[in-house]
């Protein structure tokens, strides 16, 4: 079989399947931020207890993060990983959000992701998550996932530069209207978490896969 399974056909699968999937997990637009930004080289169950840590001492606001000192942040997310990092990288963003709260409506869509990757901490997935499920502006989320099982359906090679894999997946859903892009690259990308980590594995489990990408294990695999 010809592996070449496309955005919109994997789209098409994993949502017939698995439906719709209303993800990311926060309660909260600023939550997001703060999730987006802790969830680096880490899992998101030591995110969720670093922003728990913060709701219970009624800290998860721009100004409760940016009045801590650095240690104590620190301290407090520190089961997401990288802390001491982290706890920087988050005060960075929190004095951008302060300066720029009031403009970012009237700021179109290159405009406000090139202000994003500005921020020093903030690279191009960080800056999608917080664009996408904070700010409900049309772009797609391409993380290690998402790399994974389009390079076993056929449709990436591996080389490819993120800016090269976003755009060519948007491609696919052009026509829909800014409102409906952003539904389903939210839906698309909480269907590829889901999908990766049930089935598509680093050990990949094509015998009960519901995706018929073509991808045949290799024997390491």
């Amino acid at each position: 079989m010809e592996k070449n399974i496309d955005p919109l056909t994997l789209f098409e699968q994993l949502y017939s399947h698995y439906g719709p999937q209303q993800w990311w997990p926060a309660e909260t637009p600023f939550e997001v931020m703060v999730g987006a930004i802790l969830t680096q080289n880490t899992t998101w169950s030591g995110v969720e207890k670093a922003i728990k840590n913060l709701q219970e001492e009624d800290l998860l606001s721009v100004e409760s993060i940016l009045a801590l000192p650095q240690a104590t942040l620190g301290a407090l997310i520190r089961p997401s990983g990288y802390y001491n990092l982290k706890s920087e990288r988050l005060q960075n963003y929190c004095r951008w959000y302060l300066q720029h709260q009031q403009q970012i409506v009237a700021m179109d869509l290159l405009q406000l992701r090139t202000a994003l990757l500005e921020i020093n901490g903030v690279g191009p997935e960080t800056a999608d998550d917080i664009l996408l499920y904070a700010f409900e502006r049309p772009v797609f989320v391409v993380d290690a996932y998402t790399r994974r099982i389009f390079q076993r359906g056929g449709w990436l090679q591996g080389k490819e530069h993120y800016e090269e894999v976003r755009n060519k997946v948007e491609v696919y859903f052009s026509d829909q209207s800014e409102s409906e892009q952003v539904r389903i690259y939210k839906e698309f990308h909480g269907l590829i978490v889901n999908h990766a980590k049930l089935y598509c594995r680093k050990k990949p489990q094509c015998e009960k896969c519901p995706v018929n990408c073509g991808y045949l294990p290799g024997p390491r695999e």
